[in-house]
């Protein structure tokens, strides 16, 4: 497992730092603030980050925000002196909460749940943004996703909001939900399907219960639909 430590008090990331060595964690990166979590989070396949809440400008929640976003499946563990962000905490889908001190146990037993978590596709979810507010949606909650230049648009019954994966990346994940490729832009919910009907060229126009949006699938997207429900 890749970890990332994340704390401005050298201190603080070096007690975590042995503590995770001697627990058998080897891949470890640390940060000092934010943009330095941002810049190794985009240039590494991480696991887990270890998340400090109160830092000098951008707090650890506003970066959990925004490390959810960059990369949805990684897990968070935030660290803190106080207790009262708990609740904010766990809204941003952390998968664990340590006061500190903590002890190796309390980390041991904290870390233990982040795998059995992360093996487990039941608790995911997916962090999306639309201006300054940040979503923490369940595939369920999805209609359909949209390609739209380096992002994709999700849209659920209050709207649309962003994400920064790629589609291919959530097809490879979503799929696991029921969802369907059917335009090279398209990846669609078939449970919020509300009918089809056949266009030019054999394309299918898709409309959906509860939203008044309607989408279309390419010539080969159609095809594949069909052979997915033709038995």
């Amino acid at each position: 497992m890749k970890i990332l430590v994340v704390d401005d008090e050298q201190l603080a990331r070096a007690r975590v730092i042995r503590m995770l060595t001697t627990l058998g964690y080897k891949d470890i990166l640390e940060a000092t603030n934010a943009d330095e979590a941002i810049e190794i989070v985009r240039e590494n396949e991480l696991d887990l980050v270890l998340l400090d809440i109160n830092m000098p400008g951008v707090s650890g929640i506003e970066l959990g925000h925004e490390l959810k976003y960059l990369k949805n499946n990684i897990a968070i563990i935030f660290q803190t002196a106080y207790e009262e962000h708990a609740l904010e905490a766990f809204e941003i889908g952390a998968l664990g909460y340590l006061v500190k001190p903590f002890s190796i146990d309390q980390l041991s037993t904290t870390l233990s749940r982040v795998v059995k978590q992360k093996e487990s596709d039941s608790s995911y979810k997916l962090m999306s943004k639309n201006g300054e507010h940040y979503y923490l949606l369940k595939p369920e909650d999805i209609f359909y996703v949209k390609a739209d230049l380096t992002e994709v648009m999700l849209r659920t019954s209050s709207g649309f909001s962003y994400s920064s994966q790629k589609i291919s990346d959530l097809e490879n994940k979503l799929k696991n939900y029921g969802f369907i490729r059917i335009h090279r832009s398209y990846l669609i919910n078939p449970d919020k399907i509300k009918e089809m009907i056949t266009i030019e060229q054999s394309k299918l126009r898709f409309s959906f219960n509860g939203i008044s949006d309607t989408i279309e699938s390419s010539k080969d997207g159609a095809k594949e639909f069909r052979n997915l429900f033709s038995n």
